[in-house]
């Protein structure tokens, strides 16, 4: 595990979002990263595409529950 410096303002917006999405700073800042990570990796996904996939891969049962 390192340090990795980040600019204030920033640090602020991840404080901020993680207290709406319930994470710790630091795991907000680690998923923010990641998904980052995938988009580079994988352009032509949507983000939802992207949050798909780590549920699939992470073998997730999420009910269907879109409103028809």
């Amino acid at each position: 595990m390192g340090i990795v410096k980040i600019a204030d303002d920033l640090h602020e917006e991840v404080r901020r979002a993680s207290t709406v999405m319930c994470r710790s700073i630091n795991a907000q800042a680690e998923f923010w990263m990641k998904i980052g990570m995938l988009a580079e990796a994988n352009p032509t996904l949507s983000f939802s595409d992207i949050v798909a996939s780590q549920i699939a891969a992470a073998q997730v049962g999420i009910p269907d529950t879109r409103i028809v």
